[in-house]
């Protein structure tokens, strides 16, 4: 067919060239069709064509250089049949079906983190690598067991393994089994401010392993997921807005109903504050010297800073109102009372025997 080594090499030349443009035009036909199919599905076709067209140029450079002796040589030597042959033909279609696999899964992996915007792009990549892992563990176990492999033993050698690692390192698995519960299950988001067991702040990174809160002091507090997946959590801040609640007290003798409109009125006239829902007033309890009033306020994209100066805010616009009004703001005190005079107490007396000078009546 190719008598001399010179049309050899202009035949390996055009079979190169024809691979190449082939390479080309599969890359080229696959952007318009991306729109149509999506990304993943018209790259597993693009990597099996070029699979296909690789094998087959290599069957051709074969038979061009007259490999084809040395080849039965080569399969003589290592005792390589028909069955092997067929063999090794399902071994590359799983393994292409696996890579296939793997970039279909990316894909699905890629629609679901942009459906949910808190999963970070550190996260997405972490979970199509162990999905990509198990697909090409699949597919190895597979490719062992059509070559005459003992998977079983395989298997029950990683079972042990497995059983001690998982002793080991227990309480880290326990925690990433977690990660992926909190990443799917979505209790709460980045940026929505949480309270989980006694740790209370904003949400600002969720991993496999932990949670970041940052707290009311601007600290920065590191959760187990495990611990996150077994205790109460409370999102306070679900709707995008924050309630906050400061508390004031105000005399026994005044006028309940004019203070409250007055601390409504000065929370109101606040822009740091939300018009809706409307900050309210509401008496809370008898306190030892005062009746308490809870002022309670929302504020919207709720942090740290934002909720000091809305809590400094409302402080001060209360304080300033009672003032101008005369209410009262009455500081702790205690009233003492004898029930008859049997159990009066002579304080001056007491103080004599305790070796303190007690004045005489009259005395200046």
């Amino acid at each position: 067919m190719f008598p001399t080594v010179g049309a050899q090499l202009a035949g390996t030349a055009v079979a190169l060239a024809v691979l190449l443009i082939s390479a080309e035009l599969v890359r080229r036909a696959g952007d318009p069709a991306k729109e149509r199919f999506g990304d993943a599905f018209v790259e597993s076709v693009q990597a099996g064509t070029m699979a296909v067209l690789t094998v087959l140029a290599g069957v051709f450079f074969v038979v061009l250089w007259r490999g084809t002796a040395v080849l039965g040589y080569v399969f003589d030597v290592l005792d390589f049949g028909r069955a092997e042959v067929v063999s090794t033909v399902f071994t590359l279609v799983i393994l292409v079906g696996a890579y296939s696999a793997t970039r279909v899964t990316k894909q699905a992996v890629r629609r679901v983190a942009r459906g949910r915007g808190r999963i970070t792009r550190h996260q997405r990549q972490i979970v199509h690598h162990v999905l990509q892992v198990s697909i090409f563990g699949v597919a190895s176990l597979v490719v062992l067991a059509l070559w005459g492999q003992n998977v079983g033993g395989l298997l029950v050698g990683a079972g042990f393994a497995g059983i001690i690692l998982g002793f080991a390192a227990r309480q880290t698995l326990g925690a990433v089994l977690a990660g992926f519960v909190v990443l799917f299950s979505r209790p709460f988001e980045l940026g929505d401010w949480v309270r989980i067991d006694e740790q209370e702040g904003i949400v600002t990174d969720i991993n496999i392993v932990n949670t970041q809160l940052r707290t009311f002091d601007d600290e920065l507090v590191m959760v187990p997921n495990d611990m996150v997946t077994s205790e109460e959590i409370v999102n306070r801040s679900r709707k995008g807005r924050l309630r906050g609640n400061v508390d004031v007290g105000v005399d026994y003798e005044a006028d309940l109903e004019a203070a409250t409109a007055l601390a409504e009125e000065a929370m109101a006239d606040l822009d740091v504050l939300l018009e809706q829902p409307n900050p309210q007033v509401v008496l809370s309890e008898f306190g030892d010297s005062a009746v308490v009033l809870r002022l309670r306020f929302h504020i919207d994209n709720p942090s740290a800073r934002k909720m000091w100066k809305a809590r400094t805010d409302v402080i001060a616009a209360v304080k300033s109102a009672f003032d101008e009004a005369d209410v009262s703001i009455p500081y702790p005190q205690r009233e003492l009372s004898a029930r008859d005079e049997a159990s009066r107490v002579d304080v001056a007396g007491a103080a004599a025997e305790d070796g303190y000078p007690a004045e005489a009546d009259g005395a200046e």
